[in-house]
């Protein structure tokens, strides 16, 4: 009994700490933590904050988070300052918030509900008091970078000073960080280079990776891209994703280290998993574009969904890419719609073009056409070219909006400036007098400029207009040049208009063989037209070889495309054989 009691008394509490340090030097961790337990129960605060940082670190007991916390409140009530700035940071990272369960943030398999920064306030500002130099860094993380009414920048600055003048490994990284928040001059990137220098060597994590960034980029040393991977690296075995990702990276780039596509990819696929939105759209980039072996879409889209549910905004456009094409995912165009505007809404502009594209051909609700006219509007109102060519489009097309073709015309200019695809529009719109007064001079001015920019469509805009001799010459051997390349680069329409120029009839030396072959191109393709004059040229071998029977195909094809002039055409066939008359003008 009088041995039980004198566990109890303060000098009993001090004794069995004291027996604790003993049978800790012995490797006898289960029973230091029970002669801590007694005299933590006795309370002794230094042995109930050696308590608390046992169920923190999963040390002789199972993890549990509030367990912690308990002890380490026991501890920061007697005035214990390192069991304040411990309690401080668990609340800072919410760790009390998370439903209750209750173990260390290794074994926890969900997210927090957010920082509790009033306790942590509570809780950092008595171990500032107490003089922890950790207490002081939690504090000034909480003044730089907590809610915007109790942000202080001097004072979070001053105390990561303090905190790092402590020896604090949290207060020389936050100083860092400090230092190089707001453009700083080169003495301030060498003095943040200098703290976070010493944080590293402190073993810090996320000071590890970030002193590799600093190597990376030259920022306050030299740049020194081995010495960057190296410290990646660290800090990926340690669990830092963001360095697990920056290692992947590097390997499979050879930047910095030899080249290890498959280690590569494997640290990459780490960090995703462990939620890095931009490695899962890396690895999902790799799938897309394959290389050795062929891309795989359907792996790719796992990943890219991974990155775009999490925000990034160049995943979720990619993503809206494969919904459109059909490429590893069943075609949706709604789909890509809500990935489109998912990215569009993050900022990428190129999605925003390419939402109002599919808004354009009908897919998306109404809802969809006003946000996306108001993103071009305001955009375009600030300034942005190709804001203005978008928002023009859409009062050109009536998207969002009601059609509007001179205030179009009036947006499309001013984005021609600057934008190949306005000129284009904007040229179409002076030679059709659409919005403006008809001006087919300056409307082939500017589609002469869009086709000289290489694009597609202005060169065969301009092909017809040189046909036609509409703004200006009749030049049917430029036209030909302008059609064939359009039709080299995948243009259905040049491919028939060029089988049509070779074919006769304009300023080009006939040749009906090379014509046949354009015509069989377009055709192949579902141009009606195309197949109408493919199947005219097989019927009666004006290339040199008839193929009755491929002409009717074709002609078939072309009728069922709603063209009546090859009704003649069927007539003037010969009877498939084996079929009467009239059978045969039934098929035909």
């Amino acid at each position: 009994m009088s041995g039980f009691l004198s566990g109890l008394l303060p000098g009993g509490a001090k004794a069995a700490v004291r027996r604790a340090d003993r049978l800790l030097e012995q490797g006898n961790h289960a029973g230091a933590l029970t002669q801590l337990a007694r005299a933590a129960q006795a309370g002794d605060a230094e042995a109930q904050f050696r308590v608390g940082r046992a169920y923190l670190e999963g040390q002789g007991v199972p993890p549990s988070i509030p367990e912690a916390a308990k002890w380490f409140e026991k501890a920061g009530n007697a005035g214990h300052a390192e069991a304040q700035a411990r309690l401080a940071a668990i609340h800072l990272q919410g760790l009390l918030r998370d439903g209750g369960s209750g173990s260390s943030p290794l074994f926890r398999t969900g997210g927090n509900a957010g920082p509790d920064y009033a306790a942590a306030a509570l809780w950092a500002r008595r171990a500032t008091d107490s003089g922890s130099a950790d207490g002081m860094a939690v504090l000034a993380t909480i003044l730089s970078s907590g809610p915007e009414e109790t942000r202080d920048l001097p004072a979070a600055l001053d105390l990561y000073r303090r905190a790092a003048t402590g020896d604090s490994a949290q207060g020389r990284l936050g100083l860092s960080l400090m230092l190089v928040r707001n453009e700083p001059d080169d003495a301030a990137k060498e003095e943040a280079a200098r703290e976070m220098r010493l944080a590293a060597a402190a073993n810090l994590p996320m000071a590890i990776y970030l002193f590799g960034v600093m190597h990376d980029f030259a920022i306050g040393l030299e740049r020194d891209a081995v010495e960057a991977v190296d410290l990646y690296r660290r800090a990926a075995e340690m669990g830092v994703r963001s360095g697990q990702a920056r290692y992947g990276l590097a390997l499979l780039e050879g930047r910095g280290v030899k080249q290890d596509r498959i280690t590569g990819e494997s640290w990459l696929r780490r960090a995703a998993l462990a939620g890095d939105a931009e490695a899962a759209a890396l690895v999902g980039d790799l799938y897309a574009k394959g290389g050795e072996l062929p891309p795989n879409y359907a792996e790719a889209s796992m990943w890219f969904t991974r990155a775009a549910e999490q925000g990034h905004a160049m995943a979720a456009r990619a993503l809206g890419l494969l919904y459109l094409t059909g490429a590893g995912v069943a075609r949706d165009p709604d789909e890509a719609t809500r990935w489109f505007r998912r990215s569009a809404e993050a900022g990428n502009k190129a999605s925003q073009s390419d939402l109002a594209n599919l808004l354009l051909q009908g897919a998306g609700a109404e809802d969809d056409r006003i946000r996306t006219r108001e993103w071009f509007e305001a955009a375009a109102d600030s300034g942005d070219l190709v804001a203005a060519f978008n928002f023009g489009v859409c009062l050109a097309e009536g998207v969002g909006i009601e059609r509007d073709e001179r205030r179009a015309a009036q947006w499309l200019r001013r984005a021609a400036d600057g934008v190949v695809t306005a000129q284009h529009w904007y040229g179409r719109m002076l030679a059709e007098g659409r919005g403006v007064d008809r001006d087919e001079v300056e409307g082939r001015a500017w589609i002469t400029r869009a086709a000289n920019a290489g694009l597609t469509d202005s060169k065969v805009a301009l092909a017809e207009m040189l046909v036609n001799g509409r703004g200006g010459k009749r030049d049917h051997q430029a036209a030909l040049v302008l059609f064939e390349g359009a039709a080299n680069e995948g243009h259905i329409g040049a491919m028939f208009a060029t089988g049509a120029l070779y074919g006769g009839g304009h300023d080009i030396p006939p040749d009906r063989v090379v014509a046949q072959k354009w015509f069989k191109m377009a055709a192949e393709r579902g141009h009606a037209y195309a197949q109408m004059m493919l199947g005219r040229y097989l019927a009666r071998g004006l290339a040199g070889q008839q193929n009755i029977s491929e002409a009717r195909q074709w002609l078939l094809s072309a009728r069922n495309q709603g063209v009546a002039e090859v009704a003649g055409d069927l007539a003037a066939l010969p009877p498939q054989e084996g079929l009467s008359a009239e059978a045969a003008s039934a098929t035909g």
